[in-house]
């Protein structure tokens, strides 16, 4: 008995060697994951590459979204454009606000594509009652088509009612497509919408399980929350779908969240990002190129931004870079609202560097964990940047949400990317790069409103907190590059 011990023993420390030589040289990952998969492994040999293999696989890249009309509808001709002016110093910058910000347009612009629209209108919802009724009456007033994608979609009392219209508008012959995350809607299936679909519109879920309980791509999730109605209306931001998001959950109470309502030329960006995501998930029913999806929108307004995409087919983690752009560039102040705080080297050391230049750093947290580890994880990194001078805020009237930044009321950022290794290495995300005074403006007093309902954390309430946290904070920071 105690040879065949010594055996399996044996065998599993051999196999678990094998496994972990195969993490470090095949995968080739960031070298901070690598240590943090391979504690996983220690402590937990055989079932931890079981893990690994649910949650910690690379995904293939390789022709993962395709879609020929972006040549159509002149992407490639613009973005060129838009280069070559800028390196030129003969691009046409409507508002000086717009134009000091002229080398992240450009970075954005050669990383990731993202054309500069100058002409948009901008609403910003902070509320989940006011954005879901504007988006209902938007949906009402729909004729030709409706794009609508998130994360979690719920079929409750707000779901319901989103349904019951996109069933509706499909009867009456505007074209339907709904695409949801297969994991953030658990439990969520196409054939729950069958009625909309026997109506006329089209259903697909993102990267869906191949066998109930086991979906080998668990880990690299769609994260985008966007709509677009007619090609001409889009609403990108922090709201899924579900009666939580309306504050009516007994755990979280009030949801604080930011979305926004655009109306102008960033509307074609997210059509096309809605656009590469329904064909990479739907193949049979791909959408081909039509003017319809891209009409001639009436000059609406004069805000200017970038729509950024990110994801794990990204070269580049596209929507950090920005952040860190935003970052470098502060001079007088940097407000940051985020549900998860878990910065990667770069962006704590960026913080710090501002903090430690005189810039006011100031950051909002919730006061709650939706996700246990994410917040110690949070709060550890919050200690590190209170030691630097930053002001640390803990939201009290239920959960904050929001995913934003401002600098220097002059350059924001709205959108789906929390600041954290998930947003952006491992989930699809795309935000909102904002150049505008007055909708920056706009985002820095919703911050300062806010504080009135937080409690500031100090730095000697932080170094006073009790030694079981200090031990959750520990544990949480050390699997951090993989939470």
């Amino acid at each position: 008995m105690t040879q065949v011990i010594s055996l399996i023993i044996t065998s599993t420390l051999v196999i678990n060697i094998f496994l972990a030589v195969a993490l470090i040289f095949l995968e080739r990952r960031d070298p901070t994951s690598t240590w943090a998969w391979l504690l996983v492994l220690f402590f937990i040999p055989i079932l931890g590459f079981v893990i690994y293999l649910l949650l910690g696989r690379q995904l293939r890249q390789k022709h993962l979204f395709r879609w020929e009309g972006r040549n159509k509808i002149g992407i490639e001709k613009l973005i060129s454009y838009q280069l070559e002016a800028i390196e030129n110093e003969t691009f046409e910058f409507l508002k000086p606000d717009t134009e000091e910000y002229g080398d992240m347009i450009y970075l954005h612009l050669r990383n990731n594509h993202s054309v500069l629209t100058q002409d948009n209108d901008v609403q910003i919802f902070t509320d989940g009652q006011e954005k879901f009724e504007a988006l209902l009456e938007d949906l009402e007033h729909a004729r030709d088509h409706i794009h609508i994608q998130y994360y979690i979609f719920r079929l409750d009392g707000i779901g319901k009612r989103i349904e019951e219209v996109l069933i509706r508008k499909a009867k009456s012959g505007v074209k339907v497509r709904m695409l949801f995350d297969d994991i953030g809607s658990r439990g969520l299936h196409v054939r729950h919408f069958q009625e909309l679909i026997t109506s006329g519109g089209e259903v697909a879920a993102f990267f869906p399980a191949l066998l109930p309980l086991i979906n080998p791509r668990l880990n690299y999730r769609n994260h985008r929350k966007i709509v677009i109605i007619d090609g001409r209306i889009g609403y990108i931001g922090g709201f899924n779908v579900g009666d939580e998001y309306l504050g009516l959950s007994k755990k979280f109470g009030y949801w604080r969240d930011t979305h926004l309502r655009i109306e102008g030329s960033a509307v074609h960006p997210l059509q096309t990002r809605f656009i590469l995501d329904w064909n990479q998930a739907s193949p049979r029913t791909n959408i081909q190129y039509d003017e319809r999806f891209f009409p001639a929108i009436p000059r609406k307004g004069t805000v200017a931004m970038q729509i950024v995409s990110s994801g794990p087919d990204s070269e580049w983690e596209d929507i950090k870079d920005g952040y860190l752009k935003m970052i470098f560039l502060a001079k007088d102040y940097i407000y940051i609202q985020t549900p998860y705080f878990i910065p990667d080297t770069s962006m704590l050391d960026a913080l710090r560097i501002a903090c430690l230049s005189g810039v006011d750093v100031r950051i909002m947290i919730p006061n709650k964990p939706d996700h246990m580890f994410v917040y110690w994880a949070t709060y550890s990194n919050i200690g590190l940047l209170l030691k630097a001078g930053a002001r640390v805020y803990i939201y009290e009237n239920g959960f904050i949400h929001a995913k934003q930044i401002v600098v220097d009321d002059q350059v924001s950022s709205v959108g789906t990317a929390n600041i954290d290794v998930r947003s952006f290495r491992l989930n699809f995300e795309v935000n909102a790069f904002i150049y505008d005074r007055e909708k920056s403006h706009e985002l820095a007093e919703i911050f300062e409103e806010d504080i009135q309902n937080s409690t500031e954390l100090t730095l000697h309430a932080y170094l006073e907190r009790e030694r079981l946290i200090k031990v959750k904070e520990s544990i949480s920071r050390l699997l951090s590059p993989i939470l």
